[in-house]
């Protein structure tokens, strides 16, 4: 009948258009969640000390966001003791894909709860893209990861040619399909969308194309896994985030925070923290 045929009229852009569908965080808030990752920086301890005792001036409330720092390995023991004292988790930016054993390099899930880390970055863009760190592999460190109880940041992102393809869905999907099936325990899991195209150049996702992304992924985990994890699972942005674009990055439905770079490395990164918890 027309009736019929214009209720399945008016259904059609709920459907293909995710971020159109209330906010999943009106029925489930999801709680802010920002990262700094250091990368092969700062290039003394005693920058890093520095940079730390220039944090202290600020506060955050910690019962509206979570907050993590992946410093260098070999930083991590000089500066644990005063992150943790900031409120902030300490966070590796990387871990094996093995355990104990012959492996010259590596350090694996085990040392880190050993050594009280909580977290660890798995699969950002420079270990896949540098390093060899393939979906597989990338797989293999979450599976470890879930069975050792450390918590996943799990990063996907496109290439500039994957998104000027038309890509980027698809490429997300991929990266999250390899994952997915290692994955026992949603709530150890954060996901970490970054355009690589953004990362470092200075050039960010517009606070639409980002939230168009992350409603895919929020889509896609509803499709392939369930209607709760894709409802609770925090996915932060990351790529030339800033003090000037954080705040209209937030407002976004399906953005729950950011993971930064260079940004992180700066006094001011504690005004991304505090201005993405006032948004909370």
């Amino acid at each position: 009948s027309s009736v019929s045929s214009l209720k399945r009229r008016c259904l059609v852009p709920t459907l293909v258009l995710p971020s159109q569908t209330p906010p999943p965080s009106s029925a489930m808030p999801r709680k802010p969640i920002v990262g700094g990752n250091w990368k092969c920086n700062p290039a003394t301890t005693k920058a890093a000390t520095e940079l730390i005792e220039a944090w202290k001036g600020t506060a955050f409330d910690k019962d509206k966001i979570d907050v993590f720092i992946c410093p260098t390995a070999l930083h991590i023991p000089m500066v644990k003791e005063g992150i943790e004292a900031l409120g902030m988790a300490v966070a590796a930016q990387n871990v094996s894909a093995t355990g104990f054993g012959a492996f010259t390099g590596e350090w694996c899930a085990e040392h880190l709860t050993d050594f009280g880390i909580g977290w660890t970055l798995i699969g950002h863009s420079e270990r896949r893209s540098k390093y060899g760190d393939t979906d597989e592999i990338t797989a293999q460190k979450v599976e470890i990861c879930q069975e050792k109880g450390v918590k996943v940041v799990l990063c996907i992102g496109e290439m500039l040619e994957e998104r000027e393809a038309g890509k980027t869905d698809e490429v997300n999907q991929r990266q999250l399909a390899a994952v997915i099936p290692k994955i026992k325990n949603w709530d150890d899991i954060v996901i970490a969308y970054e355009p690589v195209w953004a990362i470092g150049t200075g050039k960010v996702a517009t606070p639409d194309q980002a939230q168009e992304t992350h409603a895919a992924i929020r889509a896609f985990l509803k499709e392939k896994v369930s209607a709760e994890v894709a409802e609770k699972v925090r996915i932060q942005y990351g790529g030339s985030v800033t003090p000037e674009n954080c705040k209209e990055l937030i407002t976004k439905p399906d953005v729950d925070g950011f993971l930064v770079g260079g940004a992180s490395l700066k006094p001011t990164f504690m005004t991304i923290i505090t201005d993405t918890a006032a948004a909370a």
